[in-house]
């Protein structure tokens, strides 16, 4: 990404030198809705980031402009400020104050590169963004999963999101050509190596908003906790449906209801498929570790229920490419599929992709290709 306007704009707005900060985005290769049910997720931090320049300034104001917004926000440490983008922050701070840190005030400019409403993230990388570069400014003495926990609570508490704790780990310990095996229970994670050799991650947006997202979002989940409280009669050591066996649920097919059954079925086979994921990685068999993302996407479309006629379209139209993987990825009802291909079948594929979905649907999809990077990081 090229910084340099937002260093421009910080020093034609305070006049001073500054400090530059960055933290990325995130991609999910494989383990969708598992990690509220304690389970496995595998991202990685991807080359499109959220950098801001930032200095203190010796009182309690924090003046912030968004540079992709062209907005200017102030508001003092125990004040909350309008716009909703500057609630990232505040609520960033608020976290850190709360936990007895001694902060002051700071100039800010900040902008990116990762695009907005694309499921990538850009609500984690502003906050990891923000609780790096206070870390780093402060001397807080902060580790990485301080961060990551201290990004997930703002966006709870001062913005209201119920999220998991996947996208703000992503973007704070990720590390170029690795991916994140991340165990949702206990915080454990593994990097692992991506090198897919003459390879590409590609995205392609569906430019559905997820209008079902939410609503959906908390009937799987109270779906999944139905099923949970069931089998936990006789297991009493269940508490998530990470502890369940599909020979237990198995158990249960004829009690639970059909849905319910279909749910816990899909995220036990989803933990299975993150598992041997991560098998295929360290054996170097990116042929497997597509065919894994295919079968996630099965699981989701018929199983879980979230996905919709666009992403399944775009999935099939990867599959006839020969494309090695493709999935829809996030909370699903539109967003963006990720894919998996060999470099020589770029150019078709996309092309095929573009057109068909036009005929289609009589719209264009985005197409965004990244790269598997850096988490948070001063830059100077």
């Amino acid at each position: 990404m090229d910084y340099t306007f937002i260093c421009n704009q910080f020093v034609k707005r305070y006049g001073e030198d500054y400090n530059l900060y960055a933290s990325p985005g995130r991609v999910n290769l494989i383990g969708e809705h598992t990690d509220y049910n304690g389970g496995f997720v595998f991202p990685g931090a991807i080359d499109k980031m959220i950098v801001a320049a930032i200095k203190a300034n010796d009182t309690d104001t924090i003046s912030v402009y968004s540079y992709d917004m062209k907005e200017t926000e102030e508001f003092a440490l125990d004040e909350k400020p309008i716009r909703g983008w500057a609630l990232y922050i505040y609520g960033v701070v608020q976290e850190l104050l709360k936990r007895g840190h001694k902060i002051g005030g700071f100039n800010c400019v900040f902008g990116g590169d990762i695009p907005i409403g694309s499921g990538l993230s850009t609500s984690a990388a502003l906050e990891s963004t923000f609780c790096f570069a206070l870390n780093d400014m402060f001397n807080l003495g902060l580790s990485k999963l301080d961060m990551a926990q201290i990004g997930q609570a703002a966006e709870h508490n001062a913005v209201g999101v119920r999220c998991g704790i996947m996208d703000q780990f992503a973007s704070v310990f990720g590390e170029e050509g690795h991916l994140i095996r991340l165990d949702c229970r206990s915080l454990e994670y593994d990097l692992v190596p991506f090198h897919p050799e003459n390879c590409r991650v590609v995205l392609i947006d569906t430019q559905v908003k997820h209008n079902l997202a939410s609503s959906e979002y908390n009937i799987r989940r109270a779906e999944c906790e139905e099923g949970v409280a069931t089998i936990k009669k006789d297991y009493p050591l269940v508490n998530l449906l990470r502890d369940v066996t599909l020979d237990m649920l198995h158990e249960y097919k004829k009690t639970l209801k059909e849905s319910t059954f279909r749910r816990c079925q899909y995220v036990i086979q989803e933990n299975m498929r993150v598992e041997a994921a991560m098998d295929a990685l360290y054996q170097n068999d990116y042929v497997k570790f597509g065919e894994l993302m295919y079968a996630s996407h099965e699981g989701l479309s018929k199983e879980y229920n979230v996905s919709c006629e666009e992403s399944d379209f775009l999935v099939e139209v990867a599959r006839k490419n020969g494309v090695l993987g493709a999935r829809m990825m996030g909370g699903g009802f539109g967003g963006c599929t990720i894919n998996l291909l060999k470099e020589e079948d770029y150019d078709t594929f996309i092309a095929d992709a573009i057109e068909s979905y036009k005929q289609k649907f009589r719209k264009a999809p985005k197409i965004y290709d990244v790269k598997i990077g850096v988490g948070s990081h001063k830059i100077k």
